[in-house]
């Protein structure tokens, strides 16, 4: 995610801030930055942590939907861990941790930001599958089967940040991308666009449209079943959340980045709303651990339970 954030770098947005905005807006700001970003460091680290420790502790990972989350939530936990970086490089305006660590810090956040999202598109499959005819796609839900998916997708995810991120170095001071040209860098952006945004976002949303689909077909056929509306309802919810969140956390970023090509001059409000939808973008890792955990009546139980280890736990029951 950061190294598209650097197309505002590269067309001198950030390079030149300091010229054009008086010392004390800018230290402002940047202090101001700096604490959004400790918060949603911290937030995402400790939420994704205990959805690790519950998954670790309490199930085991004993079914695909837990080996997804559990994933998921490892992605999110070391995306967390490049943003002090990032974070220092915004703040003082310079990358001081030398030419290999910007293309390691570049390379890891872009795999764990996209085994990220490649693994809430996987899950929103498996929730389908699981769902709509558990009994047909059983073979294809088991926690062996979603193990061997998951390590895919991560060297999946390598295979797709490393030719970009190499290109990173900080000779210049900071850790921006070597760009040849407008046409190298556009081709760029719209290939993490739909890699990293559209195609996932169009599988998301088939994938619960059809489940919603399929879930009211079966409402109809059986109108008594409190059961089904109960499921229905919580599904229904969870679905809209997912893509709503993800839409608004990761659209704002990708918008700005296509924009600050035709950026010629510096715009403070601009720039100044692009820092914003980078740091969105990042809490989208926050808030994965509340949507797949604390939109499940016994993830929030067993949450309770770690944190009030006096009680014995009861084996855990995700949503399937």
């Amino acid at each position: 995610k950061s190294y598209e954030n650097r197309s505002i770098v590269a067309d001198g947005a950030r390079v030149h801030l300091g010229n054009s905005i008086t010392a004390e807006d800018l230290s402002g700001f940047s202090i101001t930055m700096a604490i959004l970003y400790l918060v949603v460091c911290i937030m995402g680290l400790a939420g994704n942590s205990l959805v690790i420790v519950a998954i670790l502790k309490l199930d085991k990972m004993s079914s695909s939907t837990t080996v997804y989350i559990f994933n998921l939530a490892l992605a999110d936990g070391l995306f967390m861990v490049g943003l002090p970086f990032i974070a220092s490089q915004n703040f003082q305006n310079d990358w001081m941790f030398g030419d290999v660590a910007c293309k390691v810090v570049m390379v890891l956040d872009g795999i764990n930001q996209f085994t990220s999202v490649f693994c809430l598109t996987v899950m929103s499959i498996d929730r389908y599958m699981a769902l709509s005819n558990p009994l047909r796609f059983a073979r294809w839900r088991t926690p062996r089967c979603a193990k061997v998916v998951s390590a895919v997708l991560w060297l999946f995810s390598l295979l797709t940040i490393l030719p970009m991120a190499l290109h990173f170095s900080a000779d210049q001071g900071l850790c921006i991308p070597d760009i040849a040209s407008n046409a190298w860098w556009l081709g760029i952006l719209s290939y993490t666009f739909v890699m990293g945004f559209a195609l996932p976002f169009t599988v998301m949303t088939a994938s619960y449209a059809a489940l919603l689909i399929t879930l009211r077909y079966r409402l109809r056929s059986s109108p008594v079943n409190p059961d089904s509306h109960c499921l229905e309802r919580q599904v229904t919810k969870m679905v809209v959340a997912v893509v709503v969140v993800f839409a608004a956390c990761w659209l704002p970023f990708y918008t700005f980045n296509f924009c600050s090509l035709y950026q010629t001059g510096l715009v403070q409000d601009f720039t100044r709303a692009f820092e914003f939808a980078v740091l969105l973008s990042y809490s989208w890792s926050c808030a994965n651990p509340i949507l797949y955990a604390c939109l499940s009546d016994t993830f929030r139980r067993h949450f309770h339970t770690l944190l009030r280890p006096a009680k014995s736990p009861a084996s855990m029951h995700f949503l399937p």
